[in-house]
C-alpha cells in the first residue's frame, strides 16, 4: 500500500460555489457578514502564519506549550492508532502528537486545500516513512465519512477554530464529530479561554497591523474570485470584545458611503459611512461551558489541560456512557 493516499469528497468547483453562496447571502443580510474561512487564500495563510508569531497573539504559543507538555498524557489516555485532524492545514502542531503516539499507524488530515494536504503529507513522510497518511479533501463542517483505519481513533480539532462557529453551528459540529467516534475513541479539542479584555483585543488588533491586513485580505479574495470592484483601503479594521456573548468580533468598517459591484453575482452592495461587515467571531470559553457543549453532543469531558498561565485549554472527550 502506498504511504500516501488522497481522497476528494468535495467537487472540483465546490470552493467557488460556496464562496458565491456565502457572499450573496452575507452581503445582502442585515448586518452584513462573511465567514472567516475566506481569509485563507495563499496570501491570507501567509499573513496568519505571521500573526501566530506576533507578541500579542498568544493562542498558538499557549496551545503548543500544552501539546509539548501533555502529549505523553494524551497518548497514554487514548492509545490511539489513528489520528484524525480536522482543518489540518500545514500539520505543524500535529508533530507533537505523532511523536508521542508510539502505536500510531494512520494519520488522516482533513482540509479543503489539496495543496496544503499534499505539502504537509510529503513533509511528514520524509520524517516518518512508516506512517500511513490518508488525506481527505473535505469540509469538516459538513458530514464526514472516514476510511476504515485501526482503532482507537483520536480526532483532533486544534487552534481554537471551534470558536469561529456560532453556538448553533458548534452544536451541529460537535454532534457530527460524535458520529465519527466509536467506543474507545476520543476527541482532542482546542479552546481559547475567557481572559482580560485588553489582552483579547490586542491579540486581534496588533500594533504592526498584520491582523488588519489579514482581515482586509478577504476583500482581495472577492476582487480576484468574483471580480468585485472593492478597495481594502476604503475600510478600517475593527476588533471588539462582546462581553455578553464572550467572543471577539472582527469587522470591516466603511470609511465613507460607497457601492461595491460584484459582476459575477450580478450584485450591487451599498455601504453607508461607518457601516460594518462582520468577518469573524472568535468565541472564548470556560471549562463548564465546554463540558456542557460536549455533553449536549453526547460526549463526556474526561481530561482538561491548560498552559501555565491559563490562557488556552485542550480538552479530551470520550463517548458519554
Amino acid at each position: 500500500m502506498s504511504p500516501f493516499q488522497l481522497t476528494r469528497t468535495l467537487p472540483e468547483d465546490a470552493t467557488g460555489a460556496a464562496l458565491s453562496e456565502d457572499v450573496l447571502q452575507g452581503l445582502t443580510s442585515t448586518p452584513k457578514v462573511l465567514p472567516p474561512k475566506w481569509f485563507y487564500d495563499a496570501r491570507g495563510s501567509e499573513l496568519f502564519e505571521e500573526i501566530t508569531r506576533l507578541p500579542e497573539y498568544y493562542p498558538t504559543r499557549a496551545e503548543r506549550e500544552i501539546l509539548i507538555a501533555r502529549a505523553p498524557a494524551i497518548a497514554a489516555a487514548t492509545g490511539a492508532r489513528t489520528l484524525v485532524e480536522l482543518g489540518s492545514g500545514s500539520s505543524e502542531k500535529t508533530r507533537h502528537l505523532l511523536d508521542a503516539l508510539p502505536g500510531l499507524r494512520s494519520y488522516l488530515p482533513v482540509d479543503v486545500s489539496e495543496s496544503a494536504l499534499t505539502g504537509a503529507a510529503e513533509a511528514l513522510l520524509r520524517e516518518r516513512p512508516a506512517l500511513q497518511v490518508h488525506a481527505l479533501i473535505a469540509d469538516f463542517t459538513q458530514e464526514l465519512i472516514l476510511p476504515d483505519t485501526p482503532g482507537p481513533r483520536l480526532v483532533a480539532f486544534l487552534g481554537g477554530t471551534i470558536g469561529n462557529l456560532l453556538p448553533p453551528e458548534r452544536a451541529l459540529f460537535l454532534r457530527s464529530v460524535r458520529t465519527l467516534l466509536r467506543p474507545g475513541d476520543a476527541l482532542l479539542l482546542g479552546t481559547d479561554l475567557v481572559k482580560d479584555e485588553e489582552v483579547l483585543v490586542r491579540a486581534y488588533d496588533d500594533a504592526r497591523g498584520v491582523t488588519a491586513e489579514f482581515n482586509k485580505n478577504v476583500l482581495n479574495v472577492l476582487a480576484r474570485e468574483l471580480d468585485a470592484d472593492v478597495d481594502p483601503a476604503d475600510f478600517d479594521h475593527v476588533a471588539l470584545w462582546d462581553r455578553e456573548r464572550e467572543w471577539i468580533e472582527m469587522r470591516l468598517r466603511a470609511r465613507s458611503a460607497l457601492t461595491v459591484k460584484i459582476p459575477a453575482l450580478n450584485l450591487v452592495v451599498a455601504f453607508e459611512e461607518g457601516e460594518e461587515l462582520r468577518t469573524e467571531v472568535s468565541a472564548k470559553f470556560r471549562r463548564e461551558g465546554v463540558a456542557a457543549e460536549l455533553a449536549g453532543a453526547g460526549m463526556e469531558l474526561s481530561r482538561w489541560w491548560t498552559d501555565e498561565r491559563g490562557r488556552f485549554a485542550l480538552s479530551l472527550a470520550t463517548v458519554a456512557s
